[in-house]
């Protein structure tokens, strides 16, 4: 499998009623309910699609240099004067038309694909490496509560 290019949002990981995992598509995360949202906060409840329309918006973008990009969509309503400023003072990177953090390694050991989380911790006082294989057997990449499938 070729990894370079970009990963797409194909679900979100949530949990049902019985805490079983339900893998919501984008449009049905975006209009899940929102169980730990006062509802009747208007505030509230647009500060939450806004987080929820970032998290759709997200893509990977695996480079042949090593690196692994999580990209995220600009705010909405943001002029690109604001960015550039924005860019310009260190606060934010952007690449492609989205923000940036700093990138992540990855590498092919023994032809799978392996990437550096970054994420550290211990298990039973022995500490765990931070680097993991996040492709599925359906070709999925899954990270975090999130997985992406690779676009054409």
């Amino acid at each position: 499998m070729n990894y370079i290019g970009m990963w797409k949002l194909h679900s979100v990981i949530s949990f049902d009623d019985d805490n079983m995992p339900v893998y919501l598509t984008p449009e049905e995360y975006l209009n899940s309910p929102m169980p730990y949202v006062d509802t009747s906060d208007e505030d509230e409840v647009a500060a939450e699609m806004r987080e929820r329309k970032k998290i759709i918006g997200t893509q990977l973008k695996i480079c042949e240099d090593g690196k692994l990009y999580m990209m995220m969509p600009l705010p909405e309503g943001v002029s690109q004067e604001e960015v550039d400023k924005a860019v310009a003072a260190g606060i934010i990177k952007v690449m492609d038309g989205a923000i940036v953090d700093e990138p992540m390694n990855w590498e092919l050991r023994d032809e799978e694909f392996w990437f550096d989380t970054g994420i550290e911790g211990e298990a039973f006082d022995e500490k765990l490496s931070s680097w993991v294989k996040p492709i599925d057997e359906n070709g999925f990449f899954n990270f975090m509560n999130f997985r992406f499938i690779k676009e054409d």
